[in-house]
């Protein structure tokens, strides 16, 4: 391997890049763009164009494409090559500033929410010139918006980067009332990225894997993860070589990959990288998920990115770790040591506090997925009820504030925002709470309810809006005070009290949490189903509508596509389940029967005296178990075939949640006990020993 900082950014067309390629004038006018938003001119897009053409052949690449983040979870990418016919039949590399600033990708196949006809295949993809474009596979990759003939939002990149520009919007505001010279504020992220390996020969044998993305059968092993002997335990040599390729195809993309482990599950991983701003962490992680995938089948392995691919043993989140900070490098995340630099921090804190509590069903959206539903409170991961912990030291200054007391640490010290300073906090001042959904963990928040397989642009959409509408409400309120320092201490204080039920610092695992979560009035939602509603609920709508990140045709488009995707989810794995009851578990059960019963004969034909009664009791209890596999499974189907699908998106998911999923449980628990009992050379998949122990 090459020295990394020879190899990192090699693929990027990046600062250092365009500094050297491109005339001092463009450049300038280019950095305008990204840093001011200022738009490019056709003539400066022709050179920008051309530049980054050039620096893509001689990297080898033949094609461009516009590389996108649709609605469904994934990136898109349609491949033109560089090639224009030359006079005498020959052909030159031709790129313009046309091209690389707009394109035109049929539209119609994404999903749309109803924004458009199906007949209607009109779409634009529009550059984002705060990404960096990269190569991949030969391809020139732009980042790009994606947006309908009518200009209604269709991907996750352009509200995302409207939240960003909203966040920006009322920070500034609040930083200009502490005198703060800026101009721009980002959010920030570092989303850590759980995953499985498994051999992909094991991976092959196992519908379910192969079309869900998660075992809908499967018998305990007899070893899981009690012994808490993978976490952060010697790599394995094939996993400690995908690891190290990895790391270098993500390093060529400019990708900030830091730390690589073991977690808590037998054949379970996580990647954690270096935080930068939001949109580019966007695009980051969804290359990182596309590169898990390419580096693992060069290794013969399949990665496995559902959030519980098995049952029984720890599924798979992807921690957001989110702040904010200035175009000049502060994070208002920090509690800094002087007395009106805490002040600022106490500000921006109750923000996102006062946010978090008004907008839990916001938050629980942006982890809402058919998937997430099977990981989300079975102590592994948080709970569905939204919470936040600041740790000890913190809650005393809060408390101190809200009941006008002494702060009680090394000296007591009387607090009032501005007047005297709060204490200086290092950064890991208290314990980790890992149970916790939104923990402040030093000069960020950590969201850590959302599955591995989600894009994190939702989640930081949502708090990115949240935290805005907060911003602005201060600031309207600041600004109009007669004493800055006193109005700034009275608003710390209102807020503390106001959402104090929001901070919970104990175990979010605990059936106690539950019942006190209820108590203070906190939503617990379940389901999928059951929290999607929220995301048209008339003040969301406002609220989204009022920052102009979403109006009110993209929303209600996200929440039928939302729904939709869920149904869809559970059809296909409970047509799958029917599929592998019928064609795999059946014959081989009745094939294990015939076994059994070939084996009663042959000891009776040796001697009528010889003991029968061990094969006779395993044969009657499957033969028992057989008959209510059949008839459970017909009752799968039979459900399957009377979805209501003249009812709408909403009714239709319903219907799964209710209907389908019961019986889905049902036949699998009645199938795994087979599989327990069952002689292992007639079960016809592997077992959940062979699938996640199968990478040695």
């Amino acid at each position: 391997m090459s020295k990394i900082p020879e190899l990192f950014g090699t693929m990027v067309f990046n600062d250092s890049v365009m500094k050297e390629r491109l005339p001092k004038d463009t450049y300038k006018a280019l950095k305008k763009t990204v840093d001011d938003g200022e738009s490019l001119k056709p003539e400066t897009a022709n050179v920008v164009a051309n530049a980054m053409k050039d620096w893509a052949v001689e990297k080898g690449a033949t094609h461009y494409t516009h590389w996108f983040q649709p609605m469904t979870g994934i990136t898109a990418e349609k491949h033109d090559s560089f090639i224009t016919p030359a006079p005498g039949g020959g052909i030159i590399m031709e790129f313009s500033g046309k091209e690389l600033i707009k394109g035109e990708p049929d539209a119609s196949s994404f999903p749309s929410g109803g924004i458009r006809a199906t007949f209607e295949a009109r779409g634009y993809t529009a550059w984002d010139p705060t990404s960096y474009a990269f190569i991949k596979d030969g391809t020139l990759c732009i980042p790009t918006a994606f947006c309908a003939y009518g200009g209604e939002a269709l991907d996750k990149k352009t509200p995302l980067l409207r939240s960003m520009e909203a966040i920006s919007k009322q920070a500034v505001r609040i930083l200009k009332l502490f005198g703060k010279d800026v101009s721009r504020v980002y959010s920030t992220v570092g989303p850590e990225q759980e995953y499985f390996l498994i051999d992909t020969k094991v991976f092959e044998k196992r519908k379910d894997l192969i079309y869900c993305g998660r075992t809908l059968f499967g018998a305990p092993a007899p070893k899981g993860q009690e012994l808490d002997d993978h976490y952060f335990g010697q790599l394995k040599p094939r996993v400690s070589e995908f690891m190290k390729e990895l790391d270098e195809e993500l390093w060529k993309l400019g990708i900030l990959a830091k730390t690589k482990h073991n977690e808590v599950a037998p054949a379970q991983h996580e990647l954690a990288p270096i935080f930068t701003t939001t949109n580019i962490a966007t695009d980051h992680n969804q290359l990182t998920m596309e590169m898990m995938k390419l580096v693992a089948a060069r290794h013969g392995m399949t990665c496995l990115l559902h959030e519980k691919p098995f049952e029984g043993i720890n599924g798979s989140g992807k921690h957001n770790n989110w702040s904010i900070a200035t175009n000049t490098g502060e994070n208002l995340l920090e509690p800094g040591k002087s007395p009106y630099d805490n002040a600022q921090f106490l500000v921006f804190l109750c923000a996102v506090i006062s946010a978090v509590h008004k907008h839990q069903d916001l938050l629980r959206i942006s982890a809402a997925s058919a998937g997430n539903d099977h990981r989300l409170g079975a102590n592994e991961a948080p709970p569905a009820i939204i919470s936040m912990f600041l740790g000890s030291e913190l809650m005393a200054v809060l408390d101190a504030i809200k009941d006008d007391s002494d702060y009680k640490n090394k000296k007591r010290e009387t607090m009032k925002v501005g007047v005297t300073a709060l204490p200086e906090f290092p950064k890991d001042s208290t314990d980790r709470n890992r149970t916790s959904p939104f923990a402040f963990t030093g000069n960020k928040f950590e969201f850590r309810t959302l599955g591995s397989n989600d894009s994190i642009a939702c989640a930081n959409i949502m708090i990115n809006t949240i935290v805005a509408d907060e911003l602005e409400r201060f600031a309207d309120e600041l600004e109009k005070a007669d004493d800055f320092m006193d109005a700034v201490h009275d608003l710390v204080k209102n807020c503390i009290t106001e959402h104090y039920d929001i901070i919970f610092n104990g175990n979010g695992y605990s059936d106690e949490w539950v019942a006190e979560a209820e108590r203070r009035g906190l939503l617990n939602l379940k389901t999928t189903p059951d929290a999607l509603p929220y995301y048209i609920h008339p003040e969301n709508l406002e609220l989204f509508k009022r920052h102009g990140v979403y109006n009110e045709t993209e929303m209600h488009a996200r929440y039928e596509i939302l729904m939709e995707e869920y149904s869809k989810v559970i059809n296909i794995e409970a047509l799958t389940m029917v599929d592998m009851v019928k064609k795999d578990y059946i014959p081989s059960i009745s094939e294990y029967q015939r076994s059994l019963c070939d084996t009663i004969l042959s000891k009776r034909e040796v001697c009528e005296s010889i003991p029968c009664e061990t094969e006779k009791n395993i044969l009657s209890r499957v033969a028992q178990l057989a008959d209510s596999i059949y008839a459970k499974n017909a009752e799968l189907d039979n459900a399957i075939k009377n979805v209501p699908s003249e009812k709408s998106a909403t009714e239709i998911a319903f219907y799964y949640k209710d209907e389908v999923i019961g019986k889905m449980e049902e036949l699998r628990k009645m199938v795994d006990e087979v599989e327990a009992e069952a002689d292992r050379e007639f079960w016809p998949v592997p077992s959940y020993g062979d699938i996640i122990f199968s990478v040695k």
